[in-house]
């Protein structure tokens, strides 16, 4: 799903706490029914010139955290965001160490050159380094790949692999009750 910023705002200048709120609600009801799969959001920000921190902090980053708390299968990526917009989006990921999906878009809503804004702790990038790495796994997978370089049990590696999918940087596939994680698609 592709949500053009321009299209939910009708203007390139995505300012102030209030026309965020505002934003977020259309976002919401964008979104409608769940899919049946997981699948991102591309929050496609072509043609916005300025989104300033308030309003990305009010929009979009409550957008990732209202979908992603109520376990969706919708994962909010920021698309063709322009490096003013980017670095508005550091500002606010930094001081939480929070971190969010970037990418582009092409002109056929294609994605490629995902980036991750932000840092992530250091053994939550061990376990979205490997699953991207694997292609898709769980967490008896990620212990077994890691073989002694974690010295951690499974429930470790779940905990790691929940809290990635809640920040929307990997999907989780139920099957059953087993879990099981990918990278988002965003390679062209």
């Amino acid at each position: 799903m592709q949500i053009r910023m321009r299209d939910v705002v009708g203007t390139e200048v995505l300012a102030g706490a209030l026309t965020g709120r505002k934003a977020l609600g259309s976002l919401l009801e964008r979104i409608g029914g769940e899919p049946a799969q997981p699948e991102p959001v591309y929050l496609d920000f072509s043609g916005i010139e300025v989104a300033t921190a308030s309003f990305l902090r009010e929009c979009i980053l409550e957008f990732r955290d209202i979908v992603r708390k109520r376990w969706t299968n919708y994962y909010p990526v920021v698309a063709n965001a322009n490096e003013s917009i980017a670095e508005e989006l550091s500002v606010l990921l930094s001081p939480q160490r929070d971190v969010l999906m970037l990418c582009t878009l092409n002109e056929d809503g294609v994605p490629g050159s995902p980036r991750l804004l932000g840092e992530l702790e250091p053994k939550q990038r061990i376990a979205f380094d490997l699953v991207n790495k694997l292609g898709e796994a769980d967490a008896g997978e990620l212990m077994r790949t890691a073989n002694g370089s974690e010295e951690v049990g499974q429930t470790a590696w779940n905990n790691r692999l929940a809290s990635l999918s809640r920040l929307g940087l990997l999907m989780e596939m139920s099957l059953g009750r087993a879990k099981r994680y990918r990278p988002l698609p965003l390679e062209e």
